[in-house]
């Protein structure tokens, strides 16, 4: 590939591509920044918006595959030295391949048949992403996200493996009344909670679509949004365990979903 190269860190475009580690600075621009040979590759190689390539010397002779699946779509492209490379990078280890992408402008609907994860203020970007993988590999229909971490943040795109980026996510601003949609269409609504009175979630039978409510990691699903849901489960435990790590519970209870739908 033939590239304009960057070596300084105070180059216009490398400081507005590094502005975008900053969660206020993507949610004002509309971009993202990608850091990753595999994820810019499945990224540009799933219709995302790249608006510009930004690779090392060293990394695109090394990952050439997908640094040519990037230049492709891109719609621009600079090798950059190894300094500019750390100054974009949120990882110890970068592997000199980023991509300033677009967010997608379209948001998906919600299926009425389908299956899906509403997870209520979700702080730990691992767990997010984490949860996003597990839902498309289980076949979810979607994920619904409400308040919490950004699902544009570095973290949870690379705990992601790319699913943020593939599978359909629906941010919701008012998430009380997405639910109360849901409702409306004769989704079940089921709250995810500590609790041994709650109905066992290997016993939950379903005929019709759902969504499965993961709450936030310290105080779990938050009062307003237990007030919406009609259903409440729990995983049975053994032992002195009072709770699950969120993305565990939400493995756990996925797959007991999928089983019975």
């Amino acid at each position: 590939m033939n590239m304009e190269r960057i070596t300084s860190k105070t180059n216009p475009r490398v400081k507005s591509a590094a502005a975008l580690l900053d969660r206020r600075e993507r949610k004002k621009t509309g971009l993202f920044l990608l850091e990753g040979a595999r994820l810019c590759a499945d990224a540009a190689g799933n219709g995302v918006t790249v608006e510009t390539l930004f690779v090392t010397q060293e990394a695109a002779a090394k990952y050439a595959a997908e640094c040519d699946v990037i230049s492709r779509t891109a719609n621009s492209a600079y090798c950059v030295s190894d300094a500019v490379a750390e100054k974009l990078s949120d990882t110890l280890h970068p592997q000199g391949v980023f991509c300033v992408c677009r967010m997608p402008q379209t948001v998906p609907s919600v299926d009425p048949d389908g299956l899906y994860v509403f997870l209520d203020n979700i702080q730990n970007p691992d767990n997010l992403g984490a949860i996003s993988r597990t839902a498309e590999a289980l076949g979810f229909a979607g994920l619904i996200v409400s308040a919490g971490c950004d699902i544009y943040s570095p973290k949870a795109l690379r705990a992601s493996m790319g699913a943020l980026l593939r599978f359909p996510v629906i941010v919701a601003a008012d998430g009380a009344a997405l639910l109360r949609e849901c409702a409306e269409k004769g989704m079940r609504l089921l709250a995810t909670v500590p609790d041994r009175d709650a109905e066992d979630i290997t016993k939950v039978t379903l005929s019709s679509g759902a969504v499965l409510v993961v709450g936030n990691e310290g105080s779990g699903v938050s009062d307003e949004t237990l007030a919406l849901c009609a259903d409440r489960v729990t995983i049975p435990m053994a032992g002195r365990a009072e709770s699950l790590n969120a993305a565990a519970a939400a493995a756990i209870a996925m797959w007991e979903i999928k089983r019975k739908a």
